[in-house]
């Protein structure tokens, strides 16, 4: 099971600074593989940064891109956008409860800024997803040459619960890219499935709050 350290800051600041120093003090995740395992091509790598305060936690994304963007022509930012799934998008799951990883929290953002956030539990084989859920999740998110780079801000508020210094929490961390049957599947901790499916608690890394 992988770890990721979620590293402490000082001062809260706003989500749509992709470029603030504060990024630096946090461990790079690397996502480079596929859901089966198989190591993806280089130009679709996938690197992450989690940070959090008193207040917020922070995910930043940093996706390699040689290909054309799969995104909507008509983005929408005022409110959520189901199916966003579909297209180049950033994902992280989150189960704040880890001895209950079959119950989490589901954030995507689109190189557009466009963004989704979803409330899910496991019941047996069933998933039950919500998705009036309200996070009060903030996003950005900046295309540039061969790289998108985007953010995500939580409120403590999203999860019902505030971590203590040394908690950990369950979650993987995804990229889907591209279309057809070249489409990519990338996942930090690889959910071996007989096809691409990111919905598995039972292979969830663990984010330890320093």
């Amino acid at each position: 099971m992988l770890l990721a350290t979620v590293s402490l800051v000082s001062n809260d600041f706003s989500v749509d600074a992709l470029d603030d120093p504060v990024w630096n003090g946090a461990p790079t995740i690397v996502i480079d593989k596929y859901w089966n395992g198989m190591v993806a091509p280089d130009g679709r790598r996938l690197e992450s940064r989690l940070l959090w305060s008193d207040s917020a936690l922070y995910i930043r994304f940093e996706a390699r891109q040689n290909e054309p963007l799969i995104v909507s022509d008509t983005p929408v930012f005022d409110q959520k956008t189901l199916g966003l799934w579909d297209r180049d998008v950033c994902e992280i799951f989150i189960a704040p409860s880890s001895d209950k990883p079959s119950r989490y929290f589901e954030f995507e953002v689109a190189p557009t800024g466009e963004w989704v956030d979803l409330a899910i539990e496991f019941d047996g084989e069933i998933r039950k997803t919500d998705t009036a859920y309200h996070s009060g999740m903030t996003c950005a998110a900046r295309i540039e040459t061969s790289v998108v780079i985007s953010a995500i801000k939580l409120p403590w508020t999203a999860f019902g619960r505030t971590p203590s210094a040394g908690d950990i929490w369950r979650g993987n961390i995804f990229r889907c890219v591209g279309a057809g049957p070249d489409r990519g599947y990338l996942a930090w901790q690889p959910t071996l499935t007989p096809i691409p499916n990111f919905h598995v608690p039972a292979k969830f890394g663990t984010f330890q709050f320093e």
